[in-house]
């Protein structure tokens, strides 16, 4: 994980670590459903930040026998724990407590408390948001953020960066229900609160999973990606032609890459050698990952360039 990465990650678990606290004694003293709510969300947010951190300590660990291409995915298996654990601990509570409050007749008690403390989270996840902003920020280039979140290979930011802003959300939501049941001392409003807190936990953690669970799966390099080590492969010294190639994220910054190319059929066997190690150090001068290359020697035939571009060779045909 690199500096940036786990900077948003410190700031959100410190920040949900210190939330979580206080909205535990908030709720004692008000006894505020959707208080609650967000108390288990923000136990959650702070459990999740440990584990995205115990995903990038493993993920660094050497390649072995049994895992010769290291244990990169180990970030991307930890981020989808942790929308899961959005989902079960989060979302699934919060209705669950909005539910079972709604034919509830108990007033907010100290509704003034209650008020301060979403107040003060507020602007703790306002701290945390703002540091994972600054930090994707510098990532995602001319990117929308959607776009962003969508494409982007690295799983600690866009987790983070939903976080928080759930949890901005949900603050928002818990300071209207209480601040309604107060002043209309109907708590179906605190109620209510929680249930709306529990949908928008849920929304998020059904699009982390997603993900998520693509990135397990496997995705190519990005499109910008692909074409600067097609690039780079075609004008290494005696490539007629790269035929196909595919690659594939074996973590945020390890992108193994299979290539199949045509030479100068003039070359000996010392000589063509020579011109594959040409062809994968100028693939490897060209983006800033980490790389496992494959390349092999072939005959360009169109037909068969063709129907391996469809079966899955990052979309190059030539």
């Amino acid at each position: 994980m690199d500096p940036g990465n786990r900077k948003a990650v410190v700031a959100a678990l410190v920040a949900n670590a210190g939330i979580a606290i206080a909205k535990f004694v908030g709720y004692l003293f008000t006894g505020a459903s959707s208080m609650l709510a967000e108390a288990v969300h923000s136990c959650a947010d702070s459990g999740n930040q440990a584990l995205l951190l115990w995903g990038g300590a493993a993920a660094s660990r050497p390649a072995t026998t049994q895992h010769p291409f290291g244990h990169g995915r180990e970030r991307y298996f930890w981020a989808f724990v942790v929308s899961l654990v959005i989902f079960a601990l989060g979302s699934l509570f919060a209705i669950y407590e909005g539910i079972h409050k709604l034919g509830s007749q108990d007033v907010i008690q100290s509704p003034m408390i209650a008020i301060s403390i979403l107040l003060v989270g507020l602007v703790l996840e306002g701290f945390s948001f703002r540091t994972a902003v600054r930090e994707a920020r510098r990532k995602k280039g001319v990117a929308s953020w959607l776009r962003f979140v969508r494409q982007t290979r690295n799983p600690e930011l866009p987790v983070v960066l939903l976080e928080d802003l759930g949890a901005l959300i949900g603050l928002a939501i818990a300071l209207v229900g209480v601040s309604l049941a107060w002043m209309t001392g109907n708590p179906m409003f605190d109620a209510l609160g929680s249930i709306v807190i529990g949908v928008l936990l849920g929304v998020i953690a059904a699009l982390l999973c997603v993900e998520m669970k693509s990135l397990i799966i496997g995705e190519s390099a990005t499109e910008d990606q692909r074409r600067m080590l097609a690039e780079a492969a075609e004008s290494a010294p005696y490539v007629r032609r790269l035929i196909t190639m595919r690659t594939q994220h074996l973590g945020p910054d390890e992108l193994l890459v299979g290539a199949k190319v045509e030479f100068d059929n003039r070359l000996g066997f010392k000589d063509l050698t020579d011109a594959i190690d040409g062809v994968e150090a100028s693939m490897r001068a060209s983006v800033p990952h980490k790389l496992v290359i494959y390349v092999e020697p072939d005959v360009y035939e169109a037909a068969r360039a063709v129907t391996e571009s469809q079966e899955g060779s990052d979309g190059l045909e030539h």
